[in-house]
């Protein structure tokens, strides 16, 4: 159980790292073609990594 859960956070933490890696990665352009901001690449990288 505990192990368990720490896994899954582990699991979280690198989605999220992923997810903000691939999204900084964009320009300016490509971000705003997906209706986002540099600033809300952290909520969304978040969000997915809960999800």
């Amino acid at each position: 159980m505990f192990l368990s859960m720490i896994a899954s956070k582990i699991r979280s933490y690198l989605r999220y790292r992923e997810t903000v890696r691939e999204l900084s990665r964009l320009t300016d352009r490509e971000l705003d073609d997906l209706g986002l901001s540099r600033s809300d690449i952290q909520y969304v990288a978040r969000t997915h990594a809960t999800a």
